[in-house]
């Protein structure tokens, strides 16, 4: 068992570990406790009620947080021709084809979303156990095989968040920093919940969101009252 630091201990005597908090009282409290020096990663852990082993129970998509992640997120576009030159005019930070694919083989992955045009998925169809382990692959779905190269940059950069289910049931995702106001983080942390609220799998039976966590890099986890989210049932 992990010894409590003396800044952990303090923290544990200014909330109740027990109690369940709405999103905006657990974000006061982490934001009221944050004494380090860096600037925390706000995370959101959910337990849901399915088993992700079957294909109709996968919880898995995209969701814009309104106010950004505030990290810094690194595109790859898989493109060629026009629509290569139109990611880089995006702001796509790595951008190629094959020559990419190559770098990826070789174990260079500087990136951390992956966008590819249709007509790649040749290409980066190859790079399924590399980059698929990692939640990189490109997927119709989740708007990173798209046309729309631009438009998928844009989102990414703008703080789009993917999420997916564990094997365990939970999802975590980071949904803004420490540094963001109150009201910002509280809209960004009910944006994320709602978004996988409203991914309800059809093959979901009984409870869905069974317990919701909040917390901070080095903060302690807070209980989020499901009753208030609203449609968690």
């Amino acid at each position: 068992m992990a010894r409590m630091t003396k800044r952990m201990k303090a923290a544990a005597g200014a909330f109740d570990k027990e109690k369940l908090y709405s999103v905006a009282e657990a974000v006061a409290i982490l934001k009221g406790m944050s004494k380090v020096k860096f600037d925390e990663t706000v995370e959101v852990s959910m337990n849901l009620g399915v088993d992700p082993r079957h294909a109709d129970q996968m919880v898995r998509g995209v969701v814009a947080l309104p106010n950004g992640t505030g990290k810094t997120v690194r595109v790859a576009v898989f493109a060629k021709g026009p629509k290569a030159e139109e990611a880089t005019k995006a702001g796509a930070d790595l951008v190629g084809a094959e020559d990419l694919m190559e770098a990826v083989q070789k174990g260079t992955i500087d990136f951390d979303r992956c966008i590819a045009t249709p007509d790649m998925m040749g290409v980066v169809g190859r790079l399924g156990k590399v980059l698929g382990p990692k939640g990189l692959m490109p997927n119709p779905k989740l708007g990173t095989v798209t046309m729309d190269v631009t438009g998928a940059v844009n989102a990414a950069k703008a703080g789009q968040v993917e999420y997916r289910v564990e094997k365990a049931g939970i999802i975590h995702g980071g949904v803004g920093k420490m540094s963001f106001g109150e009201e910002k983080i509280t809209e960004n942390v009910n944006t994320f919940i709602n978004a996988v609220i409203k991914a309800k799998p059809s093959g979901a039976k009984g409870t869905y969101v069974e317990r919701v966590g909040l917390t901070s890099t080095m903060g302690p986890g807070l209980k989020i009252d499901v009753a208030t989210l609203g449609e968690a049932g």
